[in-house]
Formats: structure tokens, sequence, C-alpha cells
């Protein structure tokens, strides 16, 4: 059921919130992945920041997709040609 809810939200670029541990994410998911132990994880960057975070399927829940909320993804632009002045 996480899978699929998660899958939804990555494909219509939707927000998700849950609970994990007991801390409350609002995040931007990325990709659904499995750890070095072989736990299923989610990939995504938490919302007000620009960093990507790894959660564990195991401790999320009260699992919630924001429907109306899209995000863009944030992809890094890295000149690969120096300039010269």
């Amino acid at each position: 059921m996480k899978s699929f809810l998660f899958s939804k939200a990555i494909i219509n670029r939707n927000r998700i919130r849950f609970l994990y541990g007991l801390e409350e994410v609002i995040l931007e998911p990325y990709f659904i992945s499995r750890n070095k132990f072989g736990k299923k994880v989610l990939y995504g960057k938490t919302f007000g920041s620009n960093e990507i975070k790894i959660f564990e399927y195991d401790k999320m829940c009260n699992i919630k997709v924001f429907d109306f909320e899209r995000f863009s993804p944030v992809i890094p632009i890295i000149p690969s040609i120096p300039i010269y002045n």
C-alpha cells in the first residue's frame, strides 16, 4: 500500500506528509529503492531545504498525499565549460 501511494505521488509530483518516528515530515518524493540491508526506502527532498534524504518504510506511518500541491524537482546545474574573462 505504501509503494502505491508513493509511486502515485512521484508520478504526479505531489508532496506527501508522514510521521517518521515521532517527527512529522513533509517531503517531495523522488524515487523508491532498497538500502544495503534490503529494506525499502524512499528518497526525497524535505520541504524547505535542498537536501535529499532517505527514509525507511518501516518507520513511516500516517501517510497523506497532497493531491492539490505539486512541485518541480530541483535539478542542479553545474557548468561544464569554465568561463574565462
